[in-house]
């Protein structure tokens, strides 16, 4: 909630932010504000003439401590806990849960997301129209191994590489470049084999059942593992 240079384009006096504060806050006033600012809650701009000049993340920052106080009469201290942790990107502390980020891993992928689909087979002249590929691309996706030819037809999820293949070649990246995701994808697969053999060779009725559950679950967490390290490394490169 710190502004930042976007949110410095208009800024905003003290009366104009008070203005805007008034109709959800009767009992705002310049005094109270100030005595915010002092408090270091909030830290508006200043002028070369000494102005405090607002931005809007600054307003969004009062609209929120003026609310904690409002609806939970929360105390200063607690309230700038729930700033400093909101300032370094987690959820603040309620009641006994900890602070955590505000990104969710979560929603990165389920283990629905590996519940296999209805069959699709499609010709090799298809399946490039549909991805947006010609056909030496699609020659060169099967020569690395990331597609596989299965009596001349192709399933849903070659379509889905080669669909995301094509995507790739708009910036450079070739096939070739892509033989390190197959290899990484093996070993993960590998591993998700590992765990659900013993499972699926089990005399439990289910047996055959929670070896699909359990290699959809660790399947997604993978993904989700691979994910968070490219968003790590990617944050670190384009800082």
């Amino acid at each position: 909630m710190r502004p930042t240079a976007a949110l410095q384009e208009n800024p905003l006096s003290i009366g104009e932010v008070l203005g805007l504060l008034k109709p959800d806050f009767p009992d705002v006033t310049i005094s109270k504000i100030r005595f915010l600012e002092a408090e270091g809650l909030v830290t508006p701009q200043r002028t070369p003439s000494g102005y405090r000049k607002f931005a809007p993340g600054d307003v969004q920052r009062l609209r929120y401590i003026l609310g904690l106080q409002r609806d939970q009469y929360l105390p200063l201290r607690v309230i700038k806990d729930h700033l400093d942790a909101i300032d370094r990107g987690l959820t603040p502390q309620t009641g006994s849960e900890p602070p955590r980020p505000l990104v969710s891993v979560d929603s990165l992928i389920r283990p629905e997301d590996f519940t296999a689909a209805k069959p699709v087979r499609m010709t090799a002249a298809e399946v490039c129209e549909a991805a947006g590929i010609d056909a030496g691309v699609l020659a060169d996706v099967e020569g690395y191994g990331l597609v596989g030819n299965r009596e001349g037809y192709y399933s849903g999820d070659d379509f889905a590489v080669l669909r995301v293949v094509g995507a790739l070649l708009a910036f450079g990246i070739e096939p070739r470049h892509l033989r390190g995701f197959k290899t990484a994808a093996d070993r993960e697969i590998g591993l998700v084999e590992q765990v659900i053999t013993p499972i699926a060779k089990s005399r439990a009725a289910d047996g055959a059942q929670r070896a699909a559950e359990t290699a959809r679950e660790i399947a997604a967490l993978s993904v989700a593992l691979h994910t968070a390290l490219v968003r790590s490394g990617v944050h670190d490169i384009v800082r």
